[in-house]
């Protein structure tokens, strides 16, 4: 590499720069971020590890990956919006697992913290990093002697709830408290900016499995939003109309309206959401086989889909109502067999180098992930270099984590 004669206050502007972007001399490191993916595992889960090269999108196993989750079968990861922590959810141990993310990409296990009921399906942390929500599928009750006791089971089904864990600045979690839901919730999002948490269930007796409630933000506490009801024992609860199955849910970063894919029926619902919450549905449009989850670019203005049941994503293009219509370029693209959860990281640019947007699937059949590049013009999807990567068996869900500047 050569230098054109320049000042040193110069030189040490571009150093500085450099540092900025994790680049040094001619020995450059193009890392995002990073993505991290559960593998479903009864006995002892895994994570997977993988920095997120900068111009062509490939992952790359951290040195350390995998390493146990520090439980059985996870079911989800999510990152918290400081992008300083994960945490993995555990279905069969009913617990979830705190990993501080370190300056290079590897997360290091802090602590295991029980939730308060059993078998976890879902987890999603609010915008302003306070509190984590965990979704359950059956209550459980505290004996004298201060353990918990599941009261429920598949031969004598009954209702589950929602796990409310503070989050204290250093990522650790303080003493929980619990929200009781109706029967089989599987999906939850907090993450809208105006304090309203949503849970998908499915509860085969009512297509009423949307349930959707207001935040305290000071406390985390959740209130059930006029026309939801939901009752104690093994009876019907009910909210707003939410089709067949419903198997994955989505609140854009505006608030401002929700998606609900849809398993047995094989569309994506889009609703618009009131200033008090209310959701209103808008819009059903199809998809490939057996959707799960989805996500939403940076700009809010392509939706994507993960067709379990097709091994491939769809594409759809939001219009300024928020209704979805299939995409012209990116319908489908196919990815691994038996996608799950999507996820994104990037964004555009025409600096050198150049850092584009990718899109990331977990393949929970063909045990891998795959990654496309979005053109963030028309959100047409095109395979990235070296995809699939390798991943343990059974991957269960994913999450991108941008590389933070300056650690």
């Amino acid at each position: 590499m050569r230098l054109k004669k320049i000042g040193r206050g110069a030189i040490a502007s571009i150093l500085s720069v450099a540092v900025g972007l994790g680049l040094t001399a001619c020995g450059r490191d193009y890392t995002v971020g990073y993505i991290y993916a559960t593998t479903a595992q009864g006995t002892a889960g895994l994570l997977n590890g993988y920095k997120v090269d900068y111009q062509q999108g490939y992952l790359v196993q951290l040195a350390n990956s995998p390493l146990p989750t520090g439980g059985k079968n996870p079911v989800t990861v999510v990152a918290s919006p400081d992008h300083l922590s994960i945490y993995v959810v555990h279905r069969d141990d009913s617990s979830v697992v705190h990993f501080l993310i370190g300056t290079d990409g590897k997360v290091y296990p802090q602590k295991t913290y029980n939730i308060t009921g059993s078998f976890a399906t879902d987890a999603s942390i609010d915008p302003a990093g306070k509190f984590l929500y965990v979704t359950f599928t059956y209550q459980n009750t505290i004996l004298p002697d201060g353990t918990q006791q599941q009261l429920y089971t598949p031969a004598n089904p009954g209702p589950g709830g929602v796990t409310i864990f503070p989050i204290n600045a250093d990522g650790t979690l303080n003493a929980p408290s619990t929200f009781n839901l109706g029967r089989s919730p599987v999906k939850i999002s907090a993450t809208s900016p105006g304090h309203f948490v949503y849970v998908i269930a499915q509860d085969g007796e009512t297509s009423a499995n949307l349930f959707g409630f207001t935040q305290n933000p000071n406390d985390g506490s959740l209130t059930p939003l006029p026309g939801v009801t939901i009752n104690s024992g093994n009876v019907v609860s009910t909210g707003f109309q939410s089709g067949g199955t419903p198997a994955g849910i989505l609140v854009d970063s505006s608030g401002g309206h929700l998606y609900i894919t849809d398993l047995a029926l094989n569309d994506v619902m889009a609703y618009s959401i009131a200033p008090t919450g209310i959701p209103s549905l808008i819009a059903t449009v199809a998809t490939d086989l057996a959707p799960s989850g989805l996500t939403i670019d940076m700009s809010g203005k392509f939706l994507y889909v993960a067709s379990t049941g097709a091994g491939a994503i769809d594409g759809f293009t939001l219009g300024s109502n928020g209704a979805p219509t299939p995409s012209t370029v990116s319908p489908s693209v196919q990815v691994g067999t038996g996608p799950t959860c999507l996820s994104m990281i990037g964004a555009p640019s025409t600096g050198d180098p150049t850092h584009a947007i990718y899109l990331y699937a977990s393949n929970s059949l063909s045990s891998n992930i795959s990654g496309t590049q979005m053109d963030p013009a028309t959100g047409q999807l095109i395979q990235v270099q070296k995809t699939p990567f390798g991943a343990n068996a059974l991957p269960s869900c994913l999450v991108a984590v941008p590389a933070v500047p300056g650690r």
